[in-house]
């Protein structure tokens, strides 16, 4: 029996040596010894490569104006392990979490008996978990993919709406090499007559979902032809790095209705779509469920967003934001934003990803930043980017072994109007996140 978090934790994080491992039998058989609760749980299931959780976070606040009580199951975390598991906002405590590990470990154990479900891993528990916990205690559920769709553990369950934010190359190992075979993988999320929200997918990718959501007859819901999302972009003046984390604004519309001058906290034209498929997946539930529908409710519940990690102010004397772009079409994002909102001053970017990304692709894309100063570290997590792994490109770029000493001199040497970006894997920005956060000596006195 455990008896802290932390115990339970490390029971969990041991099923890491199991990996990642496609397919539905073990979280199945999961689901059937602890009663079927996902068979209890009305939810809503959103894949893509990136922007998952950014829609997710978006959602809740809109159903949470609707006084429901919003289970979020997302992944990694970037605070606290608990959050992976939460409702309105609030993750999961650790005596909760307890209670739930003590009852899965013999769950678990009796499986790892049984050749046929040997092995189930830390992502696959997890999912069980959670959805024994929005059973019990949430009135709705958003799930979030972990990787793909298909074969992703979260795909066991009939959901009120589905969405996919976006598809770009990413786990290439698994879901293929062309957006095409990724948005296949993806799609697999789709079920017969359930009502499908798609993002800003290029047409190629698109036209996969569309030939899936026709063969189930799946409503399709298609940003620019069922909804439409309109970018305001802001005044010139606020792109110092003071000003330049203010949020974005944008005009919705669908075929009932229109939203105009609506504000997101969080910054980027990527975080404006993925207001507006969360969105459109809201607008969607109200008709379902036959809900009210008020602008200003819409605006207070978007307004109250928040994602940590993601272009994130972390400091502002000096500048320092954090964003984890940890893969290409992240770091395209990352790098149009960082381009349009800070033309100001130098712009220091600190680097890390796993070896399972393609981090030449992405440094390549950071040298397109005007006045730029790339610096490529490591972190202490398995896989992650080291030296020798960016052989030829050793001599371009300044390397720390010791991202924390990194920042000390980067900080050192910032003007006033100089911004320090730290960007990356989301769990090197988990690492720099709790640092800054916890010990603000290490700003002081540089």
């Amino acid at each position: 029996m455990f008896k802290t978090g932390d115990e339970a934790v490390r029971w969990i994080h041991s099923r890491k040596k199991f990996g990642s491992r496609p397919g539905l039998i073990r979280v199945n058989e999961l689901l059937k010894l602890c009663g079927h609760p996902e068979k209890n749980t009305i939810g809503i299931h959103i894949a893509g490569t990136n922007g998952k959780g950014s829609t997710v976070t978006y959602l809740r606040c809109l159903l949470e104006m609707q006084k429901l009580a919003v289970g979020t199951f997302t992944s990694p975390y970037i605070e606290s392990f608990y959050e992976r598991i939460s409702i309105n906002g609030k993750a999961i405590s650790a005596e909760e979490f307890v209670q739930l590990a003590n009852e899965f470990r013999p769950l678990v154990d009796s499986m790892d008996e049984d050749t046929r479900y040997q092995g189930i891993t830390e992502f696959e528990i997890l999912t069980a978990m959670a959805f024994s916990y929005f059973q019990k205690h949430a009135d709705i559920a958003i799930f979030e993919a972990g990787i793909g769709g298909k074969w992703d553990s979260t795909n066991v369950f009939i959901p009120i709406l589905t969405a996919i934010t976006t598809i770009g190359l990413d786990h290439t190992d698994i879901l293929g090499e062309t957006e095409e075979e990724i948005a296949l993988q993806k799609a697999g999320i789709i079920k017969k007559n359930i009502p499908i929200v798609t993002g800003n997918i290029s047409q190629n990718a698109v036209k996969i979902i569309e030939e899936v959501a026709s063969k189930k007859n799946a409503p399709l819901s298609k940003k620019n032809t069922s909804y439409q999302v309109h970018y305001v972009k802001q005044s010139p003046e606020s792109h110092s790095p003071k000003d330049s984390i203010s949020g974005e604004m944008f005009h919705f519309e669908n075929e009932d209705f229109q939203f105009l001058n609506l504000r997101i906290p969080l910054c980027g034209k990527y975080q404006v779509e993925n207001a507006a498929t969360a969105l459109q997946l809201f607008l969607l539930y109200c008709q379902q469920q036959n809900k009210a529908i008020q602008k200003e409710s819409i605006q207070k519940a978007l307004e109250k967003a928040r994602w940590p990690g993601r272009m994130e102010k972390i400091s502002s004397q000096p500048t320092i934001i954090i964003d984890g772009a940890h893969n290409p079409h992240a770091i395209k994002e990352f790098v149009d934003t960082v381009t349009e909102k800070f033309q100001q001053g130098k712009k220091y970017i600190l680097f890390s990803a796993l070896t399972t990304k393609n981090s030449r692709k992405m440094i390549r894309q950071m040298q397109q930043i005007p006045n730029n100063c790339l610096i490529i570290t490591t972190f202490d997590y398995p896989k992650a980017l080291k030296k020798e792994d960016l052989v030829r490109e050793n001599s371009q770029f300044k390397y720390y072994q010791e991202w924390q000493q990194g920042i000390k001199e980067i900080v050192a040497k910032m003007g006033s109007k100089d911004t320090l970006f730290i960007t990356g894997s989301l769990y090197f920005v988990s690492q720099v996140r709790t640092y800054l956060l916890d010990d603000r000596r290490c700003l002081e006195g540089i």
